[in-house]
């Protein structure tokens, strides 16, 4: 007997309400497209049904290599709508990187972008188990290929007329499959569940304060952790997606004026590029960024509220669905100062609605004092953590040790619950003994009025085992010397902390999520070592 008091939770359950609620209003914007929330749920099911036309089954895998367009907001309902599972793939990786992820989730069908698709003919018949290449000319036209192709209209018109329910028969069921960065090794497959896609869709309305009439700009990539949640989380409650093909400051200055823009998500690199663009004027009353990655800049919070926006700055993993912890806004802060609050606003904070208590704990498992000063692991668990990675038990194992997520970030516990990030562990360095955090002599040189963005990285020295160097990019129109910038770290922290040596760049190495990659610094400066120090 089927129970009257449970329905299995999955994201599909908000299309089909905002469709029903709202289905004369503007889902997606792109250019001069629209389309309705009705539209948008006719579209889906059409890409189902089209998609099990091509022999796509409950369970199987589906990739998609698309930019923020319309498409792949759909994929993120019609891929799980068969009970398959959504593989969004990186649109920055190599050929080689893409032939490797195709292979290793065994995908059935690639829909991709026809800009991104040229690169990668020659791999894609290195992957046995396509059946199909669904071409998305959204810049370009479709190519001749030497497999089995077709356009995405091709798609939507056999599946034309198809219907199914938005239901689930099991909420833990993946329903999409997200690969990590793979700096230290071959990248894992992260698999998330339809329970955990629609609470941690959930939480974000609540954290970021979407409701109907929000208007969210797409500046973070949907592939990147299915866009936070945000993909569905948009929906749930009939908001205006805006999309955005690439980042372009000028663009989302134009956006937020002409679309109304309310929200938009990203990491500290896209909020300095916003901050400080000739084009920047008064946000709008109610305007929220929410931030990730890296601790944002002081300086750069503090311009940013100038400005009206009001910020979110949460922490998570890709293992997390994103956001696992939320800086929650206390309402004593609004009488700091700016620079203050900055600094309050900077740390990870608290575990989202829905997610267990965020721990910080030693080597032993035992919660390090919240004394602010105490170094130990974040460790999460409940509906914020992923099921496991595909097809890597062992892996999985190892990151759940314990009985809990293992996120090999450091951090410290401040008295009053909220975590506050120093360093990955392997970020750490070891100088003559002493730990130095990375995160806190990047802090403190972003303190410099001149500094824009900064990266600290251990570098070999006989004396000491390793010691600081820092990458520096200055703001537009301003300079400062290698000697302002240490005696600046010396003036705010132990002088055993500042680097030795500043060296300024154009621009530091990124993902395509706006995180800097300090291994690509790292390796450059070990290069010709037998090994690391630490």
């Amino acid at each position: 007997m089927d129970r009257v008091d449970v329905t299995q939770l999955t994201p599909l359950l908000f299309l089909e309400r905002s469709a029903q609620v709202f289905p004369d209003k503007v889902a997606i914007s792109y250019g001069e497209r629209t389309s309705t929330y009705a539209d948008m749920a006719d579209e889906t099911q059409a890409a189902a049904a089209g998609l099990a036309a091509l022999g796509v089954e409950a369970g199987d895998r589906v990739a998609y290599l698309l930019p923020n367009v319309p498409e792949m907001l759909v994929g993120h309902f019609a891929v799980p709508l068969l009970g398959a599972m959504l593989v969004a793939i990186n649109t920055r990786l190599s050929p080689e990187e893409i032939r490797y992820i195709l292979q290793h989730s065994g995908s059935k069908v690639l829909v991709v972008d026809t800009v991104l698709l040229e690169p990668l003919v020659d791999v894609l018949g290195d992957c046995p188990e396509l059946r199909m290449i669904v071409q998305v000319p959204d810049a370009a036209p479709p190519l001749a290929l030497p497999m089995p192709s077709m356009s995405y209209g091709e798609l939507l018109q056999n599946g034309a007329g198809g219907w199914r329910e938005w239901r689930v028969d099991d909420e833990l069921r993946p329903i999409s499959i997200n690969y990590t960065s793979g700096t230290t090794g071959r990248p894992k497959g992260v698999q998330y569940s339809h329970r955990g896609a629609h609470l941690n869709a959930l939480a974000e309305l609540v954290h970021a304060r979407v409701d109907p009439e929000s208007v969210y700009l797409w500046t973070l990539p949907m592939f990147h952790c299915n866009g936070w949640c945000f993909t569905w989380a948009v929906a749930a409650v009939g908001a205006r997606h805006v999309c955005l093909r690439a980042v372009d400051f000028d663009e989302i200055w134009r956006l937020i004026e002409t679309e109304g823009v309310t929200h938009f998500n990203g990491a500290p690199p896209v909020l300095a590029g916003v901050a400080y663009h000739e084009k920047a004027q008064r946000l709008p009353e109610g305007f929220t960024i929410t931030t990730a990655a890296a601790p944002p800049n002081p300086t750069t919070l503090a311009r940013l509220e100038e400005l009206g926006a009001h910020i979110v700055h949460v922490y998570g993993l890709t293992e997390t669905y994103g956001p696992y912890t939320v800086c929650e806004w206390q309402p004593d802060w609004r009488s700091l100062e700016s620079a203050e609050r900055a600094l309050v606003l900077k740390r990870q904070g608290v575990a989202y609605l829905g997610a267990d208590p965020i721990r910080v704990v030693d080597e032993d498992m035992n919660d390090v004092p919240k004394d602010g000063e105490t170094l130990g692991e974040v460790v999460m668990r409940g509906n914020n953590v992923m099921i496991g990675y595909y097809n890597d038990p062992e892996a999985t194992d190892k990151a759940f040790r314990g009985g809990w997520f293992h996120s090999g970030d450091l951090a410290v516990w401040h008295p009053d619950g909220y975590i506050e990030l120093r360093d990955r562990s392997k970020d750490i360095i070891i100088s003559g003994g002493e730990n130095i955090s990375t995160i806190e002599v990047e802090q403190a040189i972003l303190s410099h009025p001149a500094v824009l963005e900064a990266a600290v990285v251990a570098v070999p020295d006989d004396e000491w085992g390793e010691r600081p160097k820092a990458f520096v990019v200055l703001r537009p129109d301003m300079e400062a010397t290698e000697e302002d910038i240490i005696a600046h770290v010396r003036d705010r922290l132990a002088h055993y902390k500042a680097p030795d040596e500043v060296e300024f760049v154009a621009e530091l190495p990124k993902t395509s999520t706006g995180k800097i990659q300090k291994f690509v610094l790292r390796e450059k400066e070990w290069a010709g070592r037998d090994r690391r120090i630490n």
